[in-house]
């Protein structure tokens, strides 16, 4: 597992919509799953929340959510789904909302929408 300093480097990365070595995307959803697999179906949110859907790949318009909420860990987020599709920036997109799962696992919670089907979210 990457200590935070190479995971803050890729968070880096990302936030300026520069894809990481697909090498880096495969750790990073195995510590993602790790965390994921730990965690209840009805997940506690910690207060204030900052609540956030449908992104739908729409990558700079995650950016300007977190310019107008508040950058992690400052800010907890929950974020309610329908990551991908129909945006230019899918992929830059699912990315980054893992990385800052990783990163900040009790500030950060994100919830499967109708556009992630298993068969896509499958790690």
């Amino acid at each position: 597992m990457p200590g935070h300093g190479d995971l803050d480097r890729q968070l880096e990365q990302l936030m300026e919509c520069k894809p990481l070595s697909e090498a880096e995307v495969k750790i990073l959803c195995d510590q993602a799953r790790a965390i994921l697999v730990e965690e209840w179906n009805v997940q506690p949110v910690k207060c204030p929340v900052t609540v956030c859907g449908d992104i739908h790949g729409q990558f700079y318009d995650l950016i300007e959510l977190f310019r107008i909420g508040g950058n992690t860990p400052d800010t907890n987020y929950l974020f309610m789904g329908d990551y991908v599709d129909r945006g230019y920036y899918s992929v830059e997109t699912v990315s980054l909302l893992v990385a800052l799962k990783v990163r900040y696992r009790d500030r950060i919670t994100i919830l499967r929408g109708n556009h992630e089907s298993r068969q896509i979210t499958q790690v």
